[in-house]
């Protein structure tokens, strides 16, 4: 049942706000599949992967030397010989334990690949940028599907994230919970729009000409907007848009995070929102892979629950995704977290759906991970040790380079 605001219904609502915003348009006229584990996402990746008959162009922030990323590579390299080209672009930091026998491999077989950003100074390009990181994941197919989110080239995303199927997969590591999206129509053509961007800005060598943006036709009715952002914008349009449909909200603010580390305007939004009755409900990690930023995302508990926020931390799996759903209709997913690093300092990529469908399935993977939560509660945090303080504090003061 629709529910009005005035004579303008939320989600016609949303979508005025999101035009309002400038940027890249929104589109009508795409299909857009929510993958939600590094399972699913890297067998409907290989299948696309598969039957790419033109280029693929793959930038993540991780690419492994592992049993995910040979595979990929292997994959990549058999549609290279098949007259298919490959683009490649990792990041300098997230690869950096990657040898580099791995990318020497995918250049020997014929693939393009670009280093984003070297920490050697001698290799840089342009400026030795060394905060700048690229921490987007996507991949493109043939310029007409995309895959976004979370989800790097790493073998620690390749078991399930549910309870009950949670594995090993390599010493002392559990099992990471993200989110990543398939992405199919006319939208892809403003995805495929930034990593040629990237590679350009980086000084990549010359592409093959290859039908970058060929003519894309409707394959559903997904309302999207892809959404990039750079140190070199005057400001972060994802943060922009989640900002501005957070303090619309009317109902719901639903956010599941990684890395929490918010800065005050975001800090302020969620407890206005909270203030003026939306139920605001964040999910957020129980243990992380930085110590730091967990302490550092913890030491606002206490301003949060105070001001009416509910918190949950996910148990069982390392929480990786970053997704957010608003009043039933507006939903986002991509590699952008609620810290300062991504907003500010690094290179990312979201994706904004409007529609009730697909925010309907969101709100299911939702409820499913705060089924596996537990809630913090307010009296309770408020006699945590003097140990977890200490640890929040001295987290705190290195927020803003979080």
């Amino acid at each position: 049942m629709k529910r009005k605001s005035g004579d303008i219904d939320i989600l016609d609502k949303q979508i005025a706000l999101e035009q309002a915003i400038i940027g890249s348009p929104l589109i009508l006229g795409n299909k857009v599949t929510l993958l939600q584990d590094g399972a699913s996402t890297y067998a409907a990746m290989f299948a696309a992967i598969r039957k790419a008959r033109d280029h693929i162009n793959l930038e993540s922030y991780i690419i492994e030397d592992d049993e995910i990323g040979r595979q990929f590579a292997d994959l990549l390299l058999e549609r290279q010989r098949q007259g298919v080209q490959v683009n490649v672009i990792y990041d300098s930091v997230g690869a950096v334990n990657t040898p580099a026998a791995f990318f020497d491999r995918l250049r020997a077989g014929g693939i393009a690949v670009l280093e984003f950003n070297p920490l050697n100074p001698l290799a840089a390009k342009k400026d030795w940028l060394i905060y700048n990181r690229d921490h987007r994941k996507i991949l493109l197919i043939d310029g007409s599907t995309a895959f976004i989110g979370g989800i790097n080239i790493s073998s620690v995303y390749s078991s399930g994230s549910a309870t009950k199927r949670i594995k090993t997969t390599a010493v002392n590591t559990v099992a990471w919970r993200d989110t990543d999206l398939q992405i199919d129509g006319p939208v892809v053509a403003e995805l495929q729009k930034l990593f040629m961007e990237t590679w350009q800005k980086q000084h990549g060598p010359a592409l093959a000409p290859k039908a970058y943006f060929p003519p894309l036709k409707a394959q559903g009715k997904d309302l999207v907007r892809a959404i990039g952002s750079t140190p070199d914008d005057p400001f972060s349009l994802i943060y922009l848009t989640l900002i501005s449909a957070i303090g619309n909200a009317e109902r719901q603010v639903e956010l599941t995070n990684a890395y929490f580390v918010p800065d005050p305007q975001l800090l302020k939004s969620l407890i206005d929102a909270a203030g003026r009755g939306v139920d605001v409900r964040l999910i957020l990690p129980s243990h992380s892979d930085s110590d730091v930023v967990f302490h550092a995302g913890r030491s606002h508990y206490a301003a949060l629950l105070k001001g009416g926020v509910k918190i949950y931390e996910r148990q069982g799996a390392l929480l990786h995704s970053k997704t957010a759903v608003i009043d039933g209709v507006w939903s986002c997913v991509g590699s952008t977290n609620l810290d300062w690093r991504s907003f500010l300092d690094n290179d990312e990529v979201n994706a904004v759906i409007l529609g009730r469908e697909f925010a309907g399935q969101m709100q299911t993977m939702f409820n499913q991970d705060i089924a596996e939560s537990v809630r913090i509660d307010a009296d309770a945090w408020a006699h945590r040790s003097i140990l977890l303080r200490l640890k929040e504090w001295g987290a705190s003061l290195f927020q803003r380079w979080l």
